[in-house]
């Protein structure tokens, strides 16, 4: 018995010594599967906790270099239904060098993307045909030299130059009866001539004050120019027995089309396309003579250069010519 005994005892030592054991590893796997409370180094633990909570998903963040997770998809959930807030936890933030590089990319798409309509923009115009470009344009003397105009005024020649050389043509601006309000197209040249100030400006015709004024220009019924500008005072000289104002200098703020211009002598010129546009030209020859499409184009541009030639020479013959071929397409 006393043998018995004593294996008994023996046997019931080894069990306690491998429940010890167990004990022991049991403690250790839960250390290492629970870091701290609701804290774990794998996601099955951390998704089993979230069931126990109430809430759906785990979250994770790193600590110490390790990778640990948590129950229920956000902190801000799992605070909010324990109540608790777990030391140690450090959620990750952005870091403001993060956000600027985000911000400047931002800013470089925006660029782009205004870049490029710009660009489709000036594409746009530039796919027009060259007869579309020429529609719309006008020349003539916003000022002429040497003579009086309605308001006692004398302007001499090279008046204009240090504003034109400073402003150029595109920082004058094209106004309509001089309202700041009504610009109506742009000016491609200004410059001095012997005779007066000469300008050459293009119509912004999808405007509708751009159109009404080609149209007008057209008909004739508009075909006044006419200056706004600021007088250097030290250039400026009075003639009393004359009546009259001589400015050696001006600034040149603006040159409007106007129905009445202060200086009678400063009028349009020409106006491009004024009778019929090239297109029409083409569609009418085609119509009128059965001229292929690509016949009538070469015709239509042949009679344009007559219209052109029309300006600086005054051949009876010619003139007659293009009005009797006129007469014919419109009819």
């Amino acid at each position: 018995m006393t043998s018995e005994y004593t294996d008994s005892d023996q046997r019931l030592a080894v069990c306690n010594t491998s429940y010890d054991s167990y004990k022991e590893d049991s403690i250790e796997n839960e250390d290492k599967e629970e870091i701290r409370k609701d804290v774990f180094d794998n996601p099955g633990e951390a998704a089993a906790r979230a069931k126990q909570i109430g809430c759906e998903g785990i979250h994770s963040h790193d600590e110490d270099g390790n990778k640990v997770f948590m129950p229920c998809a956000t902190h801000e959930e799992y605070t909010e239904l324990t109540g608790d807030e777990v030391s140690g936890y450090k959620p990750k933030k952005p870091k403001k060098k993060d956000t600027d590089e985000v911000l400047e990319t931002i800013a470089e798409l925006k660029d782009i993307i205004e870049v490029k309509s710009d660009l489709e923009i000036i594409k746009a115009y530039d796919d027009e045909d060259d007869e579309i470009k020429e529609y719309g344009r006008f020349e003539g003397y916003g000022s002429v030299f040497g003579n009086k105009d309605l308001g006692n005024d004398v302007i001499e020649k090279g008046a204009f130059a240090k504003s034109i050389r400073r402003r150029k043509a595109k920082g004058v601006k094209l106004l309509y009866q001089h309202k700041s309000d009504m610009p109506i197209g742009v000016f491609d040249e200004i410059k001095e001539d012997d005779h007066g100030l000469v300008v050459k400006g293009r119509l912004a015709l999808k405007t509708q004050a751009g159109a009404e004024a080609y149209e007008l220009l057209k008909m004739g019924a508009l075909d006044g120019l006419s200056i706004g500008f600021r007088v250097n005072p030290q250039e400026v000289s009075y003639d009393k027995r004359a009546n009259k104002r001589i400015i050696k200098e001006v600034d040149l703020m603006e040159v409007s089309l106007v129905t009445f211009p202060m200086n009678p002598q400063a009028t349009v010129r020409s106006v491009k396309g004024e009778e019929i546009s090239i297109r029409e030209w083409e569609n009418g020859l085609r119509d009128a003579f059965s001229l292929s499409r690509s016949e009538a184009k070469v015709a239509a541009k042949a009679v344009t250069k007559c219209f052109d030639q029309r300006e600086v020479d005054e051949s009876a013959e010619l003139v007659d010519a293009i009005k009797e071929l006129t007469l014919t397409l419109k009819t």
